[in-house]
């Protein structure tokens, strides 16, 4: 145990840490990266995706949503749709705000240990709940874990599937000093960040947020939602 933490904690020191991946196999390894599974967005421009998974909360997500104007940043906020009963405001006003909504599905669970018949009608059913206020066409799986049966089904669905390349460990270590330091540490163009809301996870992304993104701005950093830094991708490609 000792030794698997000084490998976390270097890995962080070096790189950054996505403890997300294909099942089986931890994200940090990039050859057990699937090519359909989004990473991080390349691009020359010094931008990065924010993703808010957990979502929403009647008191932290407010306070993330305030944070976010105060620093003109951007998100795109993971929902899981059975958190949005008596919260329907606060998904309209994370839309009204110029965010964007994505598909964590119905409860808070690892996406991976569902069955396949499940998984899908979760899909359809948190889409369907999603769709009252956008179009969601971001996947993250709960926990982050994956399988090529889910690729497949979120693919039927014109659903992209995406973890990102800079995670705090927000979940694990609640210390919004560490998450600033991870972040910075390892920002670069095109990186996305992974933290969580709701309950005392999402007060301390508040904090956390409100002490990163001045220093992200200062460092000459855009932070915009994961459609906003595919498309500037995309339009690069083309150019």
């Amino acid at each position: 145990m000792i030794a698997l933490k000084a490998v976390i904690i270097l890995n962080l020191l070096v790189g950054g840490l996505s403890v997300h991946g294909c099942k089986g196999t931890l994200g940090i390894w990039k050859k057990n990266r699937h090519p359909d599974v989004v990473y991080s967005i390349y691009t020359d421009q010094q931008v990065v995706a924010l993703t808010i998974d957990d979502g929403p909360d009647p008191v932290s997500t407010k306070l993330i949503l305030d944070t976010l104007a105060e620093n003109e940043a951007t998100a795109t906020f993971f929902v899981i749709a059975n958190r949005i009963p008596g919260n329907e405001a606060l998904l309209e006003e994370i839309v009204a705000s110029g965010h964007e909504l994505g598909n964590h599905l119905t409860r808070d669970e690892p996406s991976i240990n569902l069955l396949p018949a499940t998984f899908e009608s979760e899909l359809i059913h948190s889409h369907a709940t999603l769709s009252e206020y956008s179009q969601p066409h971001w996947f993250r799986p709960g926990s982050g874990w994956y399988d090529e049966w889910m690729l497949e089904i979120l693919a039927k669905y014109d659903y992209r599937c995406v973890l990102g390349s800079i995670y705090p460990l927000d979940v694990q270590i609640a210390s919004t000093w560490f998450a600033k330091q991870i972040i910075l540490w390892n920002i670069k163009p095109g990186a996305i960040i992974i933290l969580h809301d709701s309950g005392s996870r999402g007060l301390r992304t508040a904090r956390t947020l409100s002490k990163v993104l001045p220093e992200l701005r200062k460092k000459g950093y855009r932070i915009v939602s994961l459609t906003e830094l595919w498309s500037m991708a995309a339009l690069h490609h083309l150019q």
